[in-house]
């Protein structure tokens, strides 16, 4: 078979498949269904955090394996994390052109995002990136939800608002520094202390 199999990209499977299974949940539209979307969103969001990490694990990966797992990880990011974004804001009244640019913006991101690392020196680490990357929808959208009933009626304006806001951060020549592991540690706990006042 083609492809490569081994623990390095089980996490960034696992990320595809919540980006999957949430835009199903959020399909249906209802309350609930719309819930278990957002925290699908957020799963996959952590599943992309340490995929790098894993995969980096592993001793003289090949150079057909490192970038294996650059283009699955970019095409898994683009459905969870811009696809499935777009279709809970389709559900909560975001308009057509909007459900459309967004996942576009996410997608020209990480199109850019994979041209520079096969063009880079894979020995140097990177240190900041270029534009927001699209793994932050995996944070502003569900601290969004969990502020729902606080913005009570304005919910789904300031849902669709940061939509607009996020997609055009996606793509604008911004330098955002790399997080370190206690940052991605830090929004680890962040994300589980969130999932907690959701399901309150």
């Amino acid at each position: 078979m083609i492809g490569i199999y081994d623990y390095t990209v089980y996490l960034t499977y696992m990320n595809f498949i919540s980006g999957i299974l949430g835009i199903i949940c959020a399909t249906t539209g209802n309350e609930k269904s719309i819930f278990y979307a957002i925290i699908l969103l957020m799963f996959a969001g952590i599943c992309d955090m340490f995929d790098g990490k894993v995969a980096r694990t592993k001793k003289k990966r090949t150079v057909e394996e490192r970038h294996f797992g650059v283009q699955l990880d970019s095409l898994a990011d683009v459905v969870s994390f811009g696809v499935l974004p777009a279709i809970i804001g389709y559900k909560l009244g975001a308009p057509m052109i909007l459900v459309a640019l967004f996942p576009i913006a996410g997608l020209i991101r990480l199109a850019w995002f994979n041209v520079l690392e096969i063009t880079r020196n894979s020995t140097e680490p990177v240190k900041a990136y270029t534009g927001l990357p699209i793994t932050t929808s995996a944070m502003v959208f569900p601290f969004i939800y969990m502020l729902k009933d606080i913005l009570g009626s304005y919910f789904q304006m300031t849902y669709i608002i940061m939509m607009a806001v996020v997609g055009v951060l996606f793509i604008l020549k911004i330098k955002i520094k790399k997080p370190d592991t206690k940052v991605m540690l830090a929004v680890v706990i962040v994300g589980i202390l969130m999932f907690a006042l959701m399901v309150k």
